[in-house]
């Protein structure tokens, strides 16, 4: 018994120091396969709640206007699209074609890929983000939903300047649906 004890000690400690965290030996971040949109993400919206937004959204025709502030757990919801995109998981580490054309980091997915993140490019010019369009697309017998977004970034304030995002949703013997939110920001 006393064998016994110092087994699930020893797997134990070991487990928690083989544990990195993310990080390598040296100490850094791990280097990930693709653009981490989800991490830029997480600092684009930090400091937006004292932005006001003027939204126009519409809904299968229906345009409403709105000029709001919303919170930070609000911008994540508003551009969850962007967070929903994130291609960096361990399923998809081959799925995806990287190239650089000029200022534009493309990563498109493989035609014998299974994926529902189509595309993702990112404009950087001067080691700076600034514009980010995602298109993804979800497919079965009964229903398909198509997403285009695209995320503007203010070359003065490095913030998040304008955006769009529309969705188009099809039921199996229901008329589709279609969602445009577009959004522009006043600091």
């Amino acid at each position: 018994m006393n064998f016994k004890i110092r087994l699930i000690i020893g797997i134990f400690l070991l487990g928690v120091f083989s544990c990195t965290g993310g990080k390598n030996d040296s100490g850094q971040l791990e280097k990930l396969p693709y653009f981490d949109l989800k991490g830029y993400m997480e600092q684009a919206i930090v400091g937006l709640d004292s932005a006001y937004v003027s939204k126009i959204s519409r809904i299968n025709g229906q345009e409403t206007r709105v000029d709001t502030v919303l919170t930070q757990e609000q911008w994540r919801d508003e551009l969850d699209v962007f967070f929903e995109a994130d291609i960096n998981k361990a399923s998809l580490v081959s799925s995806y074609d990287t190239q650089v054309k000029n200022e534009y980091l493309i990563h498109e997915l493989f035609p014998d890929a299974k994926a529902y993140v189509k595309n993702i490019t990112v404009s950087i010019i001067n080691d700076k983000v600034h514009l980010i369009t995602i298109k993804m697309a979800k497919e079965n017998t009964f229903y398909t939903s198509y997403t285009n977004a695209e995320l503007y970034i203010s070359n003065v304030t490095q913030k998040i300047d304008h955006y769009s995002i529309e969705t188009t949703q099809k039921i199996w013997f229901l008329k589709p649906n279609n969602i445009k939110i577009m959004g522009a920001l006043r600091f």
